[in-house]
C-alpha cells in the first residue's frame, strides 16, 4: 500500500473549498489528486476539524493467548503434533482459529512443532541403490 498524502495537502485542498469557495474538481485539479480524495477530506475537516489520515500498520493482538495453557500442555503431551491437528483439536474445543493464527501463535510463544505428519524422510544423496549404466541395461542402446 502507498503512503497517504501529507497533512500539508490534505488541509491545502480543504481549506480551498471550506474557505475559498473552489468546487471540489478545481481544487483536485489545481493540487493534482482526484476529485474523490478532495471530497473526503473536505467532509473529514467539516465533520473531525482535521483531515489527517489514519493510522496505518499496527500490530495484530494474538487470538490464542487464551487458549495458552492447554496449547502449551497439549503439545507437552505430544510434540509431534503438527500445525494443522492442532487447529483441528482447537476447533473441536471450540475455538474456530485459521492456520495461519495458530502458525504466528507458535512462532510468537517459541514452541516448536513438525510442519509434516510422521513419515518416512528423504535419506542422505547416494544411499540405497544407484542407477545401473547404460551398457548394463537389457534392449537396444
Amino acid at each position: 500500500m502507498t503512503r497517504p498524502y501529507s497533512c500539508d495537502l490534505r488541509e491545502a485542498a480543504a481549506a480551498a473549498v471550506l474557505v475559498d469557495g473552489m468546487s471540489c474538481r478545481e481544487a483536485a485539479k489545481l493540487f493534482r489528486v482526484s476529485v474523490s480524495s478532495v471530497v473526503r477530506w473536505t467532509q473529514l475537516k467539516r465533520n473531525k476539524g482535521n483531515c489527517g489520515p489514519r493510522p496505518m500498520g499496527g500490530r495484530r493482538r494474538i487470538i490464542l493467548l487464551s487458549e495458552r495453557a492447554w496449547v502449551q500442555a497439549r503439545l507437552a503431551a505430544e510434540p509431534d503434533l503438527t500445525v494443522r491437528a492442532l487447529r483441528a483439536e482447537l476447533l473441536a474445543r471450540g475455538v474456530s482459529v485459521s492456520y495461519g493464527a495458530v502458525w504466528a501463535f507458535l512462532q510468537a510463544e517459541r514452541l516448536s512443532f513438525k510442519k509434516k505428519s510422521v513419515r518416512s524422510r528423504a535419506g542422505t544423496p547416494g544411499r540405497g541403490a544407484q542407477a545401473a549404466p547404460l551398457a548394463a541395461l537389457p534392449g537396444p542402446h
